[in-house]
């Protein structure tokens, strides 16, 4: 049998910091220390070649338990949807009328943040409503 292993989830984006910082607020993530040496991330940065400053950023589950994302600057913009996207888990063991409440009360708390309500997917008999949205840079996730 093969062993767990553990993995980074890796945006590729335009604005790595912008983008980490938005999915910091949408899963209670916190930044990593700054590397060795460095006071601030800004600092670190700023001693990066000017090609290198602002291509890449990290947060990290403060609790240890979800993977790390890293997000990395590319040069192509999104054009197509995403073939993965994260399902946040916010309605877990709700059902109807009250899972319904807490999708709305979560998109409404990220809108202001910068997220893009997409559609309502509602429940079907297989599958329970869920919320399509988009982080600031347009990737797909949903509300679940």
């Amino acid at each position: 049998m093969a062993s767990v292993r553990q993995f980074q989830v890796t945006f590729d984006c335009a604005e790595p910091e912008r983008v980490a910082r938005f999915w910091c607020e949408l899963l209670g993530y916190v930044l990593p220390p700054p590397p060795e040496g460095f006071a601030t991330w800004e600092a670190f940065g700023n001693a990066q070649p000017p090609e290198r400053q602002g291509a890449a950023f990290a947060c990290t589950d403060p609790t240890g338990v979800g993977p790390r994302l890293y997000f990395q600057r590319v040069p192509e913009g999104k054009v197509v949807k995403n073939r993965l996207h994260l399902d946040v888990r916010v309605g877990t063991g709700l059902v109807g009328e009250e899972r319904l409440a807490a999708l709305e009360a979560e998109c409404a708390r990220l809108v202001p943040l910068g997220a893009a309500r997409v559609r309502l997917l509602l429940a079907d008999g297989e599958n329970e409503s869920c919320l399509v949205m988009q982080d600031v840079e347009g990737n797909e996730f949903c509300l679940d």
